[in-house]
């Protein structure tokens, strides 16, 4: 992931976290960009796990299950779109 998906990918996550949009889930989404982009650097290897295990365990709290959907989610994010090439939108 480069620096310029992680940043506009938190800014996303920062937006929605804003408006009140699923904020667990968003909260969840920033911590797995977070891990993404910075590896094993960022939260220990058993935090990682734990997040993981609370997306499909039926005994965590929705809580739980919906931070630890957008934490899988921003680990594995991927840009909407990818950026231009240099030269590609051009004036007719």
């Amino acid at each position: 992931m480069t620096k310029e998906i992680f940043e506009a990918e938190m800014g996303k996550a920062r937006t929605f976290l804003y408006l009140g949009e699923r904020v667990w889930y968003w909260e969840g989404y920033q911590r797995g960009l977070r891990r993404a982009y910075y590896g094993e650097v960022f939260g220990s290897q058993e935090e990682h796990e734990l997040w993981m295990s609370f997306a499909g365990d039926s005994k965590a709290n929705e809580y739980q299950r919906e931070r630890a959907r957008g934490y899988l989610d921003g680990l594995a994010v991927r840009p909407l779109l990818a950026p231009p090439r240099r030269g590609a939108w051009r004036r007719p």
